[in-house]
């Protein structure tokens, strides 16, 4: 199995490569900058390739889908703008844009470009690492560029799931809970087990879920 990770530089992404790497598969460990991919290739160990790649960047995820042979599942990681500061009333709609570059329009470009390669593979899946900030069901006040545009991306796990059906590709967005990393603050719970909820829907079987939310393999409320 080939997996891209985006975002793989750090924390639940970093992890969810270690995890997949030790597993057996080739992984494609990506970041913004060439440096921060080549030393994460190198940490993760011998199934590691770095690949420069921001997400809001057209021209990189050209020169990814040009360059990038086969694919089986590609984990949309990358997440900017934890925005505790900001309430939705008094937003700065710039930080949301912004945001949204990242954490929404990133993934659909990006899958959008390497859907060819999916399509392609035996075993195709597509990772949507989102948040249960993200969830109508439990939604309040705060972080609203955060929790909208991940609320988005959930939307489009949706309607990713729905459309690829057919080509058998599973399509799933993952909450990896309150986890200790650089966004999370410290108090979370290991990154290791934040990962796992990612590796298990990035290794699911052919006849596994499609256009589910969950967390440690359990539904949870959109």
């Amino acid at each position: 199995m080939i997996a891209l990770v985006t975002g793989a530089n750090r924390g639940i992404g970093r992890e969810v490569a270690r995890q997949l790497a030790a597993a057996g598969h080739t992984v494609l460990v990506t970041a913004r900058s060439a440096g921060a991919a080549e030393e994460t290739a190198r940490d993760v160990g011998p199934n590691a390739r770095p690949l420069r790649l921001d997400v809001t960047s057209e021209a990189d995820i050209t020169a990814a889908a040009r360059d990038i042979d086969a694919l089986d599942v590609l984990i949309n990681n990358a997440a900017i703008t934890y925005d505790t500061w900001q309430r939705a009333t008094t937003a700065d709609l710039g930080v949301v844009r912004e945001a949204a570059e990242t954490n929404l329009y990133g993934p659909w470009r990006l899958t959008q470009a390497l859907l060819p390669l999916l399509r392609a593979s035996a075993h195709p899946r597509v990772v949507n690492v989102s948040s249960e900030a993200a969830s109508l069901a439990s939604m309040g006040g705060g972080t609203p560029a955060y929790s909208v545009t991940k609320a988005g991306l959930n939307a489009l796990t949706r309607m990713l799931a729905a459309e690829l059906r057919a080509d058998g590709v599973l399509v799933n967005a993952v909450c990896p809970g309150w986890v200790a990393t650089d966004m999370g603050g410290p108090g979370g719970r290991p990154v290791e087990e934040g990962a796992a909820s990612v590796v298990w829907a990035a290794t699911l079987p052919d006849d596994g879920p499609t256009g589910g939310f969950f967390r440690d393999g359990a539904p949870l409320p959109w």
